[in-house]
């Protein structure tokens, strides 16, 4: 075990090492597809085409079946990018297959936009729609009508706008929306928005309308891009790049809750992240990449790092999205988001700051049974409960909260993980244990053993699957379509197995009569 725990310790510190790359992000289906779309030939891309095509799931969908909300946008745009490149083996296949399972699924949005609905919803979905409508003739496809208002009023106020600022946040769906290059241009790392799809849409424009100057630029980004995918395949691309702020602050934030932000291992590479981040914070805050617009979690999320690395950052970052006593991601946003307000309150509470308004908000919005499970970032309630349990008791030692202890416990499977799909999952239980290790500290010894117990279950669970610097394959992040961020997921995943480890250790030593 001692040996076990030393490895994960090497793999962490080396991928804390690596985070200076821009980020690493599995491979997106809804991205990929785009970017084939638009880069219009078939010839030097067959292997992107033969791994889209090999994503296709029994039913003829794309993406996961446990969670139906997130297939649409891959789906579409899987269909009509396969739809032109029929000679390709498979490819008539795979559309047929597409057309009926789109046929079959319901419409989430026929009545009213869900909550938790994808990033940009609201403009790609209705272009997706009509494209195929005007390609495939009267397939009875969902028409997704609630959302096509919202699509106008956006429409209406970019009509109104000549050149949106690089970074600016519906740039990120300008593959949805642009047809000028001249509406946006490609930021210093070379890219619309830090979106794949929207910056292959773009140089596809610039090409057509003659406007090529910063073309190469844009070609520089998507094979970076690509490469962040791991897939070792040309233009199989992530469904966000780069994430050069998100992923170190989320990383580091991941090892507080595991109680190993401090460890000694790790005291170099967070000093260089940590020095970065100081660097880069002001009173604007800070954006999920260098180039892209702040937005009130990555900057709540990095106010927490720098404080528990003993920095004075200015709170002050957090004004320009505070609205009453709650804090919006982005201004303007349509609906708040609970991990949004759960990171904010954290950090005000780090800081030492009054957050009386966002705690109401955050307590408020659990579910019946006492979890957090109204989450617009994140598919899995695991997430926002385990980070809203470390908000909630950070300052207060004697902090308790036995409902949500109940259901955590409660949830945990049969087989010792933990899931929000009809299978566990290595991050999903990771969180539990995080929210599991702040409730322990102050339960009485019945409730400690009780948790112990459930530790070792999962703990055997997590054993039987742990596998040396693999790479996480399971997408949980919502984005336009649900996806891995595989640095920040596979921290999670060795910080848990850790964390069970050292619990293992200390309930031995306990059981033996040595001091924990």
């Amino acid at each position: 075990m001692n040996a076990l725990s030393d490895q994960i310790l090497s793999e962490l510190r080396h991928l804390l090492i690596e985070m200076s790359d821009g980020g690493s992000v599995g491979p997106s289906v809804y991205d990929t597809a785009r970017a084939l779309q638009f880069h219009g030939k078939v010839a030097g891309r067959q292997d992107a085409y033969a791994w889209l095509i090999a994503q296709q799931q029994a039913d003829g969908g794309w993406g996961s079946a446990d969670f139906p909300l997130f297939r649409h946008a891959p789906t579409w745009a899987a269909l009509l990018t396969l739809q032109r490149a029929d000679p390709l083996p498979g490819a008539a296949d795979a559309v047929q297959a597409a057309t009926r399972f789109l046929e079959r699924q319901p419409d989430p949005y026929a009545h009213s936009v869900p909550e938790d609905a994808p990033i940009g919803a609201e403009l790609i979905l209705p272009q997706l729609c009509g494209e195929a409508a005007s390609l495939l003739g009267g397939v009875a496809f969902p028409r997704h009508p609630a959302l096509l208002p919202l699509r106008q009023a956006c429409l209406v106020k970019l009509g109104a706008v000549a050149t949106l600022p690089s970074g600016h946040p519906l740039l990120h769906s300008w593959e949805a929306w642009g047809t000028s290059p001249t509406t946006a241009c490609p930021d210093d790392d070379g890219s619309i928005g830090i979106s794949p799809a929207a910056t292959a849409a773009w140089r596809a424009h610039a090409v057509t309308q003659g406007s090529t100057p910063q073309v190469g630029r844009a070609d520089a980004y998507l094979q970076a891009a690509s490469r962040a995918t791991r897939s070792g395949i040309e233009g199989v691309v992530p469904n966000v790049w780069p994430i050069n702020v998100f992923e170190p602050c989320w990383s580091l934030y991941t090892l507080h809750l595991a109680g190993l932000f401090a460890h000694p291992a790790f005291a170099d590479a967070v000093r260089v992240i940590v020095a970065q981040l100081d660097a880069r914070m002001g009173v604007r805050g800070l954006g999920p990449a260098l180039h892209f617009a702040a937005d009130a979690d990555d900057t709540s999320v990095a106010l927490c790092v720098l404080r528990l690395a003993g920095r004075d950052p200015p709170v002050d970052a957090l004004r320009d999205f505070e609205i009453g006593e709650l804090f919006v991601t982005f201004p303007g946003e349509r609906n708040a988001s609970v991990s949004t307000n759960i990171h904010a309150l954290h950090a005000l509470r780090l800081l030492g700051k009054p957050a009386a308004g966002t705690s109401y908000y955050v307590e408020a919005n659990r579910n019946l049974h006492g979890l957090w499970d109204n989450e617009k970032w994140h598919v899995s309630w695991l997430y926002p409960t385990a980070h809203a349990v470390a908000a909630l008791a950070q300052g207060k030692p004697q902090w308790r909260d036995e409902r949500a202890l109940a259901a955590l416990l409660q949830a945990q499977r049969d087989d010792g993980g933990w899931g929000a799909g009809r299978a566990s999952s290595f991050e999903e239980t990771s969180y539990a244990l995080f929210a599991l290790h702040v409730m322990d500290a102050s339960e009485e010894p019945t409730g400690r053993r009780r948790i112990a117990q459930t530790v070792a279950r999962a703990l055997e669970w997590m054993l039987a699957r742990h596998v040396s610097h693999a790479l996480p394959q399971t997408s949980l992040w919502i984005g336009k379509e649900l996806y891995c961020p595989t640095r920040v997921v596979r921290v999670a995943e060795l910080a848990g197995l850790w964390l069970a480890l050292r619990w293992g250790r200390r309930v031995l030593a306990e059981g033996a009569g040595a001091a924990p």
